[in-house]
Order: C-alpha cells, then sequence, then structure tokens
C-alpha cells in the first residue's frame, strides 16, 4: 500500500497511527501475554495485512515455530532480508519509520549515528505525498511513534525498550512543545517518553 502514491493517500495519519497501535497490540500480546511460545522473526511491512477498515494484523507465520520451554530443540531461523536483526523490537523500530516514511528507513538508518541527525527534523522525514499532520493529538502521536521507533533502533540492544513498554507509552499521551516542523531527530533520540 505504501508503494502505490494513491493507495498510499488513503492510508493518511490518523490511520498510519491506528496501523501502528495496532502492530504493537499484536507483538506485545504475542511476546508478554500468549501462552503459546511463538518466535517469529520474519516481521516486515510485507507481513502486515489491513483489512477492508485499515486495521492492521500481523501475519505470514511461515518461519514461526512453536517453541516448547521444555524442550532441549534448537531452532536457527531465517528473516526477511531487509529486517535482519538482533531483536524483534529493532524490527519493530523499522516497521514503523516505515509506515511514517512511507519508504523504507534504510539511508535514515544509516545516518542515525552520525551527528547529522541535529539538522534532520521529523518533518523531514515524514511521507511527503501527505500533508503534514493537523491537530496536536495526531502531531503529538506521530511524534511519539517516531521517538519510540528511533529507541527501538538504539544500538545498544539492552537500551531498546520491550514491546511491553511501547504498548504501555503508545496508550499514555505525550505532548510534544514544538511543531513538527521544530522536532529534531536527535531530539525525538533522546526524548525521556
Amino acid at each position: 500500500m505504501l508503494r502505490d502514491d494513491v493507495e498510499a493517500l488513503e492510508l493518511d495519519w490518523v490511520k498510519r497511527v491506528n496501523v501502528v497501535k495496532s502492530i504493537v497490540n499484536a507483538l506485545s500480546y504475542r511476546h508478554h501475554y500468549c501462552a503459546l511460545f511463538i518466535i517469529n522473526q520474519d516481521i516486515s511491512s510485507n507481513n502486515i495485512l489491513l483489512n477492508s477498515k485499515l486495521e492492521a494484523f500481523v501475519s505470514d507465520f511461515g518461519t514461526a515455530r512453536l517453541l516448547d520451554p521444555n524442550s532441549s530443540n534448537q531452532t536457527l531461523l531465517a528473516s526477511t532480508y531487509d529486517y535482519i536483526a538482533p531483536a524483534k523490537i529493532f524490527i519493530f523500530g523499522m516497521v514503523a519509520l516505515e509506515i511514517m516514511m512511507g519508504i523504507h528507513p534504510g539511508d535514515l538508518l544509516n545516518s542515525l549515528s552520525s551527528s547529522s541527525t541535529q539538522n534532520i527534523t521529523l518533518k523531514d522525514i515524514l511521507d511527503s505525498r501527505l500533508s503534514y499532520p493537523k491537530g496536536s493529538r495526531v502531531a503529538n502521536d506521530v511524534a511519539l511513534i517516531v521517538s519510540l521507533a528511533l529507541k527501538c533502533l538504539h544500538c545498544n540492544s539492552q537500551l531498546r525498550p520491550t514491546m511491553q513498554q511501547v504498548s504501555w507509552r503508545l496508550m499514555t499521551s505525550k505532548s510534544f512543545p514544538r511543531t513538527i516542523g521544530a522536532i529534531s531527530l536527535c531530539q525525538l533520540k533522546t526524548e525521556n517518553i
């Protein structure tokens, strides 16, 4: 849907925020509340299904495995090439950014480790096919999602939030005192949310 200009316009900011929240809820449930131990490394934007109401569902369990916690068997799993990562929270960060940016965030990811992010604003990375988020609630939700996604991409996996923490933070309201054009990615990366 994001690859098609017409369809991407149908996925406005409110819908994109709801898609990300749906993904967070599904992954948080699977990782923290599901009675079955499911290992699924193949999570990407290609594996997010949208129904007719544009509600998101995580799919593609082709590489998923049920893990018996009492077993000593080990299974090696493959992952979608674009999203090979040491942890699913990193993968979620990539997917969330792709939804907000409208494109794969690979180039942005390469620049995140440099000091150049001080000059990049949130407005600079948002999908330019849409007008910028209107209304403080939607703008705050977009800023919060990008901030959380950047934290999920932290180079030190020990400093990344859990899916449960991401879910909780998306349920609480965070107000950003600046407009989207005045918030830098550096500020979003370091924002205490």
